[in-house]
C-alpha cells in the first residue's frame, strides 16, 4: 500500500506479468504500458478514528483523584456500615462481598502520593477486616 499525503491511501496494483524468451532470458513486452494507481475512493481515512479512539483513552489527572477519592469514601462507608452491624450482630456475607469489591477497587493509582497513601491505609484496614472475617 502506498501512502500519498496524511489522509490518502492507495491500493497497489499487481505487477505486470511479462513473457519469457525461447532463449530463457528476461524481456519487458514494450506494448504494455505501466498502469496507473488510483486512490481508493471507498477508503476513509481511519486515522481519523484512531485518534478519536485514542483520545478517548486519555483521561484527567483530576478524573483519577476524584475517582480515588469516591473509592475512598464508598469503602468508609462500607466500614462503618460493618461497625454498626458488629455491635448490632446483623454481619452477614453480602456485607462481606461488598467489602470484598471496595478492597479490589482501591488497588488503582490516583497520582497524587498523599492520596494513594491514605487510600493504602484504607486497603489495609478492609483486607484486616475481611481477614477477621475469614474472607480470602
Amino acid at each position: 500500500m502506498r501512502v500519498y499525503g496524511p489522509n490518502r491511501a492507495a491500493l497497489a496494483t499487481a505487477p505486470t506479468t511479462s513473457r519469457r524468451a525461447a532463449s530463457g532470458g528476461f524481456s519487458v513486452s514494450e506494448e504494455e504500458a505501466p498502469r496507473q494507481t488510483g486512490t481508493a475512493g471507498s477508503l476513509r481515512a481511519i486515522s481519523t478514528v484512531d485518534a478519536l479512539i485514542a483520545l478517548q483513552g486519555v483521561e484527567d489527572p483530576t478524573e483519577r483523584k476524584k475517582r480515588g477519592v469516591v473509592k475512598g469514601r464508598h469503602a468508609l462507608d462500607l466500614l462503618e456500615t460493618l461497625k454498626l452491624g458488629l455491635l448490632d450482630g446483623s454481619v452477614d456475607q453480602s456485607m462481606l462481598a461488598r467489602l470484598k469489591v471496595a478492597a479490589d477497587g482501591l488497588t488503582e493509582t490516583s497520582g497524587d502520593p498523599a492520596l494513594d497513601a491514605v487510600l493504602g491505609e484504607i486497603d489495609l484496614r478492609l483486607a484486616v477486616e475481611l481477614a477477621k472475617a475469614g474472607v480470602r
